[in-house]
């Protein structure tokens, strides 16, 4: 077997020992609060008056339940918030069911007014056709008056006579 004399390209124990330099001088360089942002660090609130530590815990226990307990208040402020927003959506449909009782009083009325306009077209027609109907008929009692003088005199002597027997 062959045997290279050949250094690997990486000596992984050589990079290892530089990130390890490279992360003990950052951390004698570096604060712990540099490396959040401002805007992502917790904002300074007062804890809640309805929670207090207890004798005993350790500093750790305190500060998670600290940071929990503000958050779960910054959900309950939202949650009230949310509220507010809900009862002014309830005024605001309060409002538009007002309004639409209102048009439909209004459409209620214009059906009444549609229906009386109905009625007074409807007598209108029948009384035109009535009309219509005296017209034709006093038409034809003319046609025949003159397209047959002498038939319609005869019935006219015809209807003189049987009123005079009746008599």
């Amino acid at each position: 077997m062959e045997q290279t004399t050949k250094s690997p390209i990486f000596d992984t124990i050589d990079l290892e020992r530089e990130i390890e330099e490279e992360f003990r001088k950052q951390d004698r360089e570096s604060q712990p609060s540099d490396f959040a942002p401002l805007s992502v660090r917790a904002p300074e609130m007062a804890m809640p008056d309805y929670v207090e530590h207890r004798d005993g815990a350790t500093e750790i226990g305190r500060l998670t339940a600290e940071a929990v307990v503000r958050e779960y208040e910054a959900a309950a402020k939202d949650i009230e918030a949310l509220g507010v927003e809900l009862v002014e959506n309830v005024r605001q449909c309060e409002a538009m069911s007002r309004d639409a009782l209102v048009v439909i009083e209004e459409l209620k009325e214009t059906a009444g007014r549609y229906r009386a306009e109905a009625k007074r077209v409807f007598v209108q027609i029948e009384n035109y056709s009535l009309m219509m109907a005296e017209v034709r008929k006093t038409c034809a009692a003319i046609r025949e008056k003159i397209v047959d003088p002498a038939t319609a005199q005869n019935a006219a002597e015809g209807n003189e006579h049987q009123a005079a027997q009746e008599a």
